[in-house]
């Protein structure tokens, strides 16, 4: 590529961030990094208008670094539950105190120093040094692969091996030795706002004369997405097991898989029987088991059947398994759930018919 291509690009996605980009944003207009990274790590994978109510809830919390570092770890999932991907959560505790233990409080303002905390990768790491520390890196999260996959036409899986390695390198070439703070959010802009994944709005594109997939009618077709593949389907029997109290029994997932450190509900054996294994397991008295309907929750790689059986137990004991305790209705609000563990629980506690006890 010659230099003045690289700077046409560069100088119409600037002029355009100036006049049409997004500028009041809750993150923007800060050069705080711990923001700017709180920012980033939500914005992985998450839509902006899903995250903004997050972010400023976390804000409301933990207003520095400092706060977020002394938290124990089940108000951060706490505060993140319903959000996703929660081992964004888990490495978002860890870089706070690592930055806090091994920084002094203060991130490093080297890009590669960065990309070494937890959680942080190099996009991020990028970004982080950008918007904060007027570094003059290249971004390439999801937006700006789509807009330099289309702008320039290149072709396969963009989160493959090969072509991310060649993104990467295209943006290292197209990267401005200024207005780095300008050009690398005008790139996410327009990717968020015109060049989006369907029914781009390709008239109001300031790269329109100049895209080869524009030129070449493959808008559609680039960036390529991934070769579908059948989508497991997998079932499981959600216990919602009630006491006399109204209390629900929740179970502290495995720090690793699905849930990984959220509080959620007792799974039933496949094979199991619910009344004997809840009484077996609990130490208390099953008095009746109503069925809730069957519902699914798609995740990113399989989709989960979820068979909800609703348990009335009395004399519960503190025979339980390690991470098991009751929680009051009042109490689920605060409590780190999954969001369809939460709203089964919404359902299900705001029913009277399944609450009805013996008198």
């Amino acid at each position: 590529m010659r230099m003045d291509t690289s700077k046409n690009f560069s100088d119409r996605l600037i002029a355009w961030q100036r006049r049409h980009g997004r500028h009041d944003l809750p993150w923007q207009n800060t050069r705080d990094p711990y923001r700017v990274w709180l920012s980033e790590i939500m914005l992985q994978q998450t839509q902006v208008a899903t995250v903004i109510p997050y972010y400023l809830r976390f804000l409301g919390h933990f207003s520095a670094l400092s706060d977020l570092a002394a938290a124990p770890v089940e108000d951060v999932m706490a505060l993140w539950s319903g959000l996703g991907y929660y081992a964004r959560a888990r490495n978002l505790h860890h870089c706070a105190r690592t930055v806090q233990g091994d920084h002094g409080g203060a991130f490093p303002q080297d890009p590669l120093a960065l990309a070494g905390l937890p959680g942080i990768g190099r996009s991020t790491a990028n970004s982080i040094a950008t918007f904060c520390f007027d570094a003059q890196a290249p971004i390439l999260d999801g937006n700006v692969k789509r807009v330099l996959c289309r702008a320039f036409g290149i072709e396969g899986f963009a989160a493959s091996a090969a072509v991310e390695k060649r993104l990467w390198a295209l943006a290292e070439e197209l990267m401005p030795r200024h207005n780095g703070p300008l050009y690398n959010q005008a790139q996410m802009d327009l990717g968020a706002m015109v060049c989006t994944r369907s029914k781009p709005k390709c008239g109001a594109c300031p790269l329109d004369d100049i895209c080869v997939a524009r030129a070449t009618n493959r808008v559609d077709e680039l960036p390529q997405r991934k070769p579908r593949k059948l989508v497991p389907e997998r079932e499981a029997t959600l216990l919602i097991v009630l006491d006399e109290q109204g209390r629900v029994l929740l179970e502290t997932r495995p720090p690793a898989g699905i849930w990984g450190g959220l509080q959620s509900l007792p799974e039933l054996p496949v094979t199991a029987d619910p009344v004997s294994w809840s009484e077996s397991r609990l130490g208390c008295r099953v008095t009746a088991v109503s069925p809730a309907p069957t519902f699914l929750h798609v995740f990113s790689h399989f989709r989960l059947r979820i068979t909800p059986l609703v348990l009335q137990v009395t004399e519960p004991t503190m025979m339980m398994e390690p991470g098991s305790h009751w929680l009051a209705a009042d109490e689920l609000a605060r409590a780190a759930l999954p969001a369809p563990v939460r709203t089964l629980l919404t359902q299900i506690v705001g029913s009277k018919s399944l609450l009805s006890r013996k008198r």
